[in-house]
């Protein structure tokens, strides 16, 4: 299982000029945010990915679970609580153990391509518009927090980009089948912070949109249950040639002037040149800087990068046309597990006090 999130078929507007100054410095400075990871490996390799779980879970202080919904088992008669356990008890008691604190998040759509449903569906010929798919995932948000015990609950990813590109009876299945969830999770008495994620470079207009000012009113309408905001990021992918170029507002316009904790729940950028942008390890490792940067601005509660290790895209079926090798260079590490330039980038900004 692998869970990357972002749009095929994306926008690439203009990049800014890159001559925003750095926000402050940040050097000697406490950290108000969480940082980790997932355990997305870097190939099908076990010991690889045993080795790469063990390499980044020194260097962070909670770690994600951004799973997929597990359609398939569910819809073959395994019990939502059965489905649960079987995809998320082995990590979840590694992370325990590790006293590593546990975001979790669901994905209820294609993470590759918000334009359509999740593949599992898909292949089953079933859609979350059916009430019955909706009472499923309901059922197995209940087992999953009671399997994974997590401290904050996301119960779908990027929904203004799904709404920007999805069938819109898709978005309002994703709006109709959170909030029922929402309401289950507070009649059995969870407390948890809940949440959605929300796509920065579509909020920006810069994916799936013209270019102009978007904003998530209408996420924040829809999820009314939102006790912080996740937030997904890729600002290669939004026409940014550098990391300098990114608005010293590029997440707290997004909040704008509400109460709400923010957390980087995935993003990243990328090592390797991809079509319409030049990069290198170097300027990946400025990027991890300059994020820093953003999160202090917004006094963030985490940040997550999904991929600790670059990913042998060869080692994961993809469709024709997959985006996948877009995300393939975002690791702190090769598939090798040898050190880039940005995994000291990483660990300078780790090393700050946490507040």
């Amino acid at each position: 299982m692998i869970c990357l999130s972002i749009l095929g078929g994306f926008l690439v507007l203009a990049a800014c000029d890159d001559s925003t100054p750095p926000l402050r410095d940040a050097s000697a400075q406490t950290r108000s945010f969480r940082m980790g990871f997932s355990a997305i490996p870097p190939s099908q390799n076990v010991p690889t990915a045993v080795a790469s779980l063990d390499m980044w879970s020194t260097r962070a202080d909670a770690a994600i679970m951004h799973l997929d919904v597990q359609w398939a088992a569910m819809l073959n008669g395994k019990s939502a609580a059965a489905a649960a356990s079987a995809d998320a008890l082995e990590l979840s008691n590694y992370y325990r153990a590790h006293k590593l604190p546990i975001v979790l998040m669901l994905d209820v759509t294609n993470g590759l391509a918000r334009d359509k449903e999740a593949p599992a569906l898909v292949a089953a010929g079933r859609s979350i518009t059916e009430p019955a798919i909706q009472r499923l995932y309901r059922d197995y948000v209940v087992a999953i927090v009671d399997v994974v015990r997590p401290s904050h609950i996301g119960l779908a990813a990027e929904t203004n980009l799904i709404r920007a590109v999805a069938p819109r009876a898709v978005y309002d299945a994703v709006v109709r089948m959170t909030n029922d969830a929402a309401a289950d999770l507070r009649a059995r008495g969870v407390s948890t912070p809940l949440y959605v994620s929300v796509q920065v470079e579509t909020a920006w207009g810069r994916l799936a949109g013209s270019g102009a000012y978007v904003g998530i009113d209408q996420d924040l309408r829809d999820f009314p249950f939102l006790g912080a905001l996740g937030l997904s990021s890729y600002p290669y992918l939004g026409g940014f040639a550098t990391p300098e170029a990114i608005p010293n507002e590029y997440y707290s316009r997004v909040r704008g002037t509400r109460a709400l904790p923010l957390m980087v729940v995935e993003g990243g950028w990328t090592s390797a040149s991809v079509p319409g942008l030049q990069s290198s390890l170097e300027v990946q490792a400025r990027y991890v800087r300059r994020q820093a940067e953003l999160l202090d601005a917004v006094d963030a509660t985490a940040v997550f990068q999904l991929t600790f290790t670059d990913l042998d895209v060869s080692a994961y079926p993809q469709p024709p046309g997959s985006i996948l090798p877009l995300f393939a260079a975002l690791g702190m590490v090769d598939t090798q597990l040898r050190p880039k330039p940005a995994l000291a980038a990483w660990d300078s900004v780790f090393a700050r006090p946490r507040e």
